[in-house]
């Protein structure tokens, strides 16, 4: 298992097909190792929240469809936490419906990005997922 500084990206998707395109775009851009990945909304709140300890990834790429607990309810537990509210959210969804668009922002992500169908522009779409969040984003000390 990562240690928690290991982990540089909670990636929450239950879709195989995008988690593997996901860890592709991310390898191919030397950052596949600083991924944990978990398949639904209450696997993602277990990690973060385990007894033994609060989990901080650098961000978290949430999905908002998921199984068990949807991205919004996994987003509304982590916001309303004083020990995880700072942990940057970015909403990576196939949904462009303006509903989920304003209820993340209500709920307080920090982005929401709808995930590109083509390969080269999802590519493309992690690489400065990854510029702007790890590199030039400067977060609070959690």
């Amino acid at each position: 298992m990562k240690t928690k500084e290991a982990v540089e990206i909670l990636l929450v998707e239950d879709n195989p097909r995008d988690v593997e395109l996901t860890l592709h775009a991310f390898k191919k851009h030397n950052l596949a190792n600083s991924i944990e990945v978990v398949r639904d909304g209450e696997e993602a709140l277990d990690y973060l929240f385990r007894v033994d300890a609060v989990h901080v990834p650098r961000v978290v790429l949430l999905d908002l469809k998921l199984p068990k607990v949807d991205g919004l309810e996994v987003l509304r537990r982590l916001k309303a936490d004083p020990r995880t509210r700072p942990i940057p959210v970015v909403m990576l969804t196939s949904s462009s419906q303006e509903r989920d668009i304003v209820d993340s922002y209500q709920l307080g992500v920090n982005s929401y990005i709808v995930k590109p169908v083509e390969f080269e522009r999802f590519t493309e779409v992690a690489r400065e997922l990854q510029l702007y969040w790890l590199l030039l984003n400067q977060p609070p000390t959690v």
